[in-house]
């Protein structure tokens, strides 16, 4: 595309974020350019300068539009809970992409399988096998039982509980 100015940049991103491929690399390291792209389509983060996929005011509105935004981000902020917070409450999958510490950290856990019971199974072993953890899953989605450790996943009490919420289609 051939945009004559930045204004035409902005109005073409902030209707649809992915048309920040298109712009030029200057475009991509301007950060109202790139925050407008993000807020419409967190994805397009993919897009923006490796500068800006550390700058966690760009990469948290990116991942509060589309957790999975979380790919794209620096390696440091992958690490920064705040920002792994922002994207697993937007989607609880996203915690795929966080560090190994995060995916060890009860409440970003928590948060993640609050979103998406699913969840749990990129989380770290000590959480699949933590009983707090894995019956506040179960209370939503008896299924993720499936991620839970070898241990819970033969703890009677637990599996009543779902068995209880899930009836026969959980087990």
């Amino acid at each position: 595309m051939d945009w004559s100015s930045t204004h035409d940049v902005m109005a073409a991103v902030a209707q649809d974020g992915q048309a920040l491929e298109n712009v030029s690399d200057e475009l991509k390291g301007n950060k109202e350019v790139v925050l407008a792209a993000v807020t419409q389509h967190g994805g397009a983060l993919e897009y923006a300068s490796d500068a800006l996929k550390g700058d966690k005011e760009v990469v948290v509105a990116a991942v509060a539009q589309d957790g999975y935004a979380l790919r794209f981000a620096s390696g440091e902020l992958k690490e920064d809970k705040e920002v792994v917070l922002a994207a697993v409450a937007q989607n609880g999958d996203a915690l795929y992409y966080a560090s190994d510490e995060l995916k060890g950290d009860k409440e970003v856990v928590m948060a993640a399988v609050a979103q998406d019971g699913d969840a749990l199974q990129w989380a770290s072993k000590e959480l699949k096998g933590d009983k707090e953890v894995v019956t506040a899953v179960l209370a939503q989605n008896g299924r993720a039982l499936q991620w839970a450790s070898e241990e819970l996943r033969g703890d009677k009490e637990v599996v009543m509980a779902v068995a209880t919420q899930d009836g026969d289609d959980a087990l």
